[in-house]
């Protein structure tokens, strides 16, 4: 997992949100499985500042991408208006899949960790396939 969210040139990509009030349960908490649309818009906009819009990839290429294994540890509440930064780290990439470590953090407070198995796959098919060359070559 990520040791800390500052750091020096390697810091870990981080995308910053609110929580709604449509991301909480009855306890007023973020619902559990909402830490993982957190970090798919994380990804996300971690793949578009790297330069690949996934529409275009998916229009481009035929590549699209779909989780293939999760493992979250929740490690403290998220509430209502709280802003939270989700990060991404590659951890491993091969030819048709990564392996990513993501974290919620409000402040200085870890949140949430995950680890996230990434898939490449055909859009016609959902057979697996190569990630693109230009997406590696930018990973690498």
């Amino acid at each position: 997992m990520i040791a800390s969210i500052d750091g020096g040139a390697e810091s870990p990509f981080r995308h910053t949100l609110r929580v709604y009030w449509e991301d909480t349960d009855a306890g007023g908490v973020v619902f559990y499985a909402n830490y993982l649309k957190f970090f798919e818009r994380a990804r996300t906009e971690w793949l578009r500042a790297l330069g690949f819009g996934q529409q275009a990839l998916r229009e481009r290429t035929g590549a699209i991408f779909v989780v293939t294994d999760t493992q979250v540890r929740f490690r403290a509440p998220a509430r209502l208006d709280d802003l939270l930064d989700i990060t991404v780290e590659l951890r491993a990439s091969g030819r048709a899949s990564m392996q990513i470590a993501q974290q919620a953090w409000r402040g200085s407070a870890l949140l949430a960790e995950g680890d996230i198995r990434i898939g490449c796959v055909d859009e016609g098919t959902f057979r697996p396939r190569r990630i693109p060359t230009e997406l590696l070559d930018t990973l690498a």
